[in-house]
């Protein structure tokens, strides 16, 4: 049987991707090597290759990550401290990052990061490589093993749309509303595999039906894993939540943390309790995912649990009560539930961008 484990021993952390663009006009720059020479030049001359700052996959983009934590304290400090790293060898290579799901202003085509594995995707996938510039926030939660995280998947999927919803950033891309909260989610649905996981019995059947998509050319050659938005880690006792757009604010991505660490755990108590997975349809995970991509928190969503059309912040109060025990059980409750009330009294980064933005220049508002 799988030991859930003590609150205190939940472990998180978190990658954030942004984009690279021009200090005066917010075009993205395809900069990424010169910001991580500008950063090994801050640490000095022993600075070397650090997984805290990384490339991704277009040269217009880059990616941070926190170390392992233990509490939502400590995750806030490393947050804080990889965005202030991110700021300093952007602003030394002439640049600045920007927290936005999508490019909000046009650009000329991008540059596809030179590694084997991005030089396979960009030719397998063809235009939509250079097309995805695209950042989100992604939260990885410690699990006792790969047959838990699996399981933990199954528990998960009807509550992925709402984590999206609370974090839509991305309401312009290159220039035009579209009308949409989070259009890198939209852009991304272009992607084989880049939507609500199907429900799993087993790692094992896991294992076999990304195999299976990668002997099909669906996934390159030598893909580790598929881009669903929840999945296992290939190699650490890890389940990774990727549905949200990267959050303005560090109050946002410790909302996400903290919320996907809860829902992580109280699907650990139900497996553990014999408690089966909601049977969402695959059809209605996939119109609760459109639903918050088109509206985030402004509008309506379906509900988790019924299936019904319900204001967004019903689905949202629906999320805080049914993570209460794991966030009380953490000391995370207060905090949780008050950023998540901030947000649906203040709206997302989207709500905020259109708020703030001159219709000409719509970066300036982040």
């Amino acid at each position: 049987m799988v030991a859930v484990p003590a609150p205190g021993e939940v472990t998180l952390g978190v990658e954030e991707e942004y984009l690279l663009v021009d200090a005066v006009d917010g075009v993205p720059v395809g900069g990424a090597g010169d910001v991580l020479d500008a950063d090994r030049a801050l640490r000095g001359p022993d600075g070397g290759p650090d997984p805290g700052l990384q490339r991704e996959l277009l040269a217009s983009m880059a990616e941070t990550a926190t170390g392992v934590c233990t509490g939502l304290a400590e995750l806030r400090a490393e947050l804080n401290a990889s965005r202030a790293r991110l700021e300093s060898a952007a602003r030394k290579a002439g640049l600045r990052p920007l927290a936005s799901g999508t490019a909000p202003m046009a650009a000329p085509a991008r540059t596809v990061t030179p590694t084997r594995h991005y030089r396979q995707m960009a030719r397998l996938y063809g235009r939509l490589t250079d097309e995805t510039e695209t950042c989100g926030c992604h939260v990885h939660v410690g699990v006792p093993d790969r047959e838990s995280a699996v399981a933990v998947l199954n528990h998960l999927r009807p509550w992925l749309p709402v984590l999206l919803a609370l974090s839509a950033n991305s309401p312009y891309h290159r220039g035009t509303d579209t009308g949409h909260a989070s259009w890198r989610a939209l852009t991304l649905s272009r992607w084989p595999t880049h939507q609500i996981p199907p429900r799993f019995a087993s790692a094992a059947q896991y294992d076999r039906t990304v195999a299976a998509l990668r002997r099909t050319g669906v996934l390159p050659s030598r893909a580790a894993n598929a881009y669903w938005l929840a999945r296992p880690s290939h190699h650490l006792p890890t389940v990774e939540v990727r549905v949200a757009d990267v959050t303005p604010s560090v109050d946002e991505a410790v909302l996400q943390a903290g919320l996907t660490r809860a829902l992580v755990t109280s699907a650990l108590h139900a497996v553990v309790r014999g408690r089966p997975a909601p049977r969402l349809p695959d059809h209605a995970a996939g119109a609760a995912l459109w639903t918050a991509a088109r509206y985030g928190v402004s509008g309506p969503a379906l509900h988790p649990e019924t299936g019904e059309r319900v204001p967004a912040a019903e689905a949202v109060r629906a999320l805080l009560h049914r993570v209460r025990p794991a966030l009380e059980a953490s000391g995370d409750e207060a905090e949780v539930r008050e950023l998540a009330e901030r947000v649906l009294a203040h709206g997302t980064g989207a709500d905020r961008q259109r708020r703030r933005a001159d219709p000409g220049t719509p970066w300036e508002a982040l």
